[in-house]
């Protein structure tokens, strides 16, 4: 049985104790085919994801000029004035000739930020919205969905749904994940570097093909063992696609013996995660009185948490800068995960990121909405995974995410500040799953789009929660 659970976001809070610099957020945003509540799926689809999206952004608009600058919604006894934050691209799909489906993230006047699932009558340029209904406050869903046998989609109440319908897989997984970057244009000549994932006692990667522009080579991360495609590309590849294909079998991650890390190791600061009085007074604070390696890194585990707020929103989220993170309290999983690195080191507890994908559990094909990252940290002898982002959406799973990953990821790389030759004109690369571009040593973006088809084997295999 396939099951889905729609998209994630977040509210807006500021809190003062760290200096904060605001950087360039990169948004990915790639198709997926979700369908309705209680309603067959129709085969195929007859309006493209482009004319639904013009269709709801329609919708928001003249409701905004109705408005009087605002969308209004009620909600729980009051009326909602929102401002548009995103479509949710990943999740538009239509669902039948007139038929079609939304997910939009909206800002109150208050700074909490909904989620609104939208269902639509009607073919490109004539679209109505006939059902509205507020998915997710500051990310905590109020239901989720499942999918029949004969798939069609049903609301599941959050207090029954299950592991699955909250993203985790556990045992084992297995899927082909296709990487995809069509370029830009390119007015001059081009280089671009891009993740290859590795084989490790937890994910078994092999490349099925790599159709790529320009020349190419490998390259090794000299700073954590990476390995990264190198292309170097000209203005004949304008507009070309590269696409990297892996069957990868992948098992559920607990905590694994190890040896001490070398002193210092996995404490050194980072350009992005960098050592300060802020982050040592703060963990200071927050471990007062607490003893015990396992108990100490918890406690840092459940500030980030009480502290953070998941939020794909605002300026300079999404880079991994620990400072940025601390000052806006908000973030997506790269910001939550460098601001707890950036503790956990002040406390001399070693710690390391990674960064990858989450596949979705819920069903067996389609879009993956980005990239997800998490953590590592050292302690009692053992490496211990953490994914705090998630625990933050999932409170029942804020225990799991506290020594487990689910079998539904895959690495794409580790570590960050990484160092290839010929590496970028701006230096080190922050970190490595979208691919970093330069045009004549200027930086540029790819449009990139990950999907994913599990296998039968996979299926059978993974246990269903």
């Amino acid at each position: 049985m396939n099951r889905l659970t729609f998209a994630l976001l977040v509210v807006l809070v500021s809190l003062s104790g760290c200096g904060a610099e605001h950087r360039e957020a990169t948004n990915v945003r790639t198709p997926s085919a979700p369908t309705p509540s209680g309603t067959p799926s129709a085969s195929p689809s007859t309006v493209v994801t482009a004319g639904i999206q013009a269709g709801i952004e329609k919708h928001v608009d003249e409701e905004v000029a109705r408005g009087k600058g605002h969308y209004s919604l009620p909600f729980q006894g009051k009326t909602l004035r929102l401002k548009l934050v995103r479509v949710h691209t990943e999740y538009l799909a239509s669902l039948g000739p007139r038929r079609q489906f939304a997910c939009v993230d909206l800002a109150d006047v208050s700074g909490d930020v909904y989620d609104v699932d939208f269902f639509l009558d009607g073919g490109a340029g004539d679209m109505r919205v006939t059902e509205t209904t507020v998915h997710k406050l500051n990310g905590q869903p109020f239901y989720a969905w499942e999918q029949k046998e004969d798939r069609s989609w049903h609301r599941v109440e959050v207090s029954k749904a299950t592991d699955e319908h909250l993203g985790v897989l556990k045992g084992t997984d297995e899927f082909e994940f296709v990487y995809r970057a069509t370029l830009p244009e390119l007015a001059a000549p081009a280089r671009m570097w891009l993740p290859l994932p590795a084989s490790d006692a937890y994910q078994t990667v092999t490349t099925l093909a790599v159709k790529a522009p320009g020349t190419q080579r490998t390259l090794k991360d000299r700073a954590h063992g990476n390995d990264v495609l190198f292309l170097e590309l000209s203005p004949g590849d304008s507009g070309r696609t590269l696409e990297m294909r892996f069957a990868v079998k992948r098992r559920e991650k607990a905590a694994y013996p190890a040896a001490r890390p070398r002193r210092g190791e996995f404490l050194a600061p980072e350009r992005l995660v960098p050592a300060s009085e802020d982050f040592a007074k703060i963990a200071g604070e927050v471990l007062a009185g607490k003893k015990g390696e396992l108990v100490r890194a918890r406690a840092l585990y459940d500030h980030v948490i009480d502290r953070m707020r998941y939020m794909k929103y605002g300026e300079g989220w999404g880079q991994g800068d620990a400072v940025r993170a601390c000052s806006a309290a908000s973030g997506n999983c790269s910001d939550f995960h460098s601001y707890f690195i950036a503790l956990a080191r002040a406390a001399g507890i070693p710690a390391r990121f990674a960064i990858g994908v989450s596949i979705p559990s819920e069903r067996n094909d389609g879009g993956i909405d980005g990239y997800h990252c998490w953590a590592e940290f050292w302690a009692e002898g053992k490496w211990w995974p953490v994914d705090i982002s998630e625990a933050d959406k999932y409170t029942a799973l804020s225990t799991y995410y506290f020594g487990h990953h689910p079998a539904n990821r895959l690495e794409l790389s580790r570590g960050r500040d990484l160092l290839v030759e010929p590496g970028p004109a701006s230096g080190s690369i922050n970190f490595l799953a979208y691919p970093v571009l330069e045009i004549a040593g200027a930086p540029e973006k790819a449009k990139v789009e990950f999907t994913f088809v599990r296998s039968r084997s996979g299926q059978a295999e993974t246990p269903r929660s």
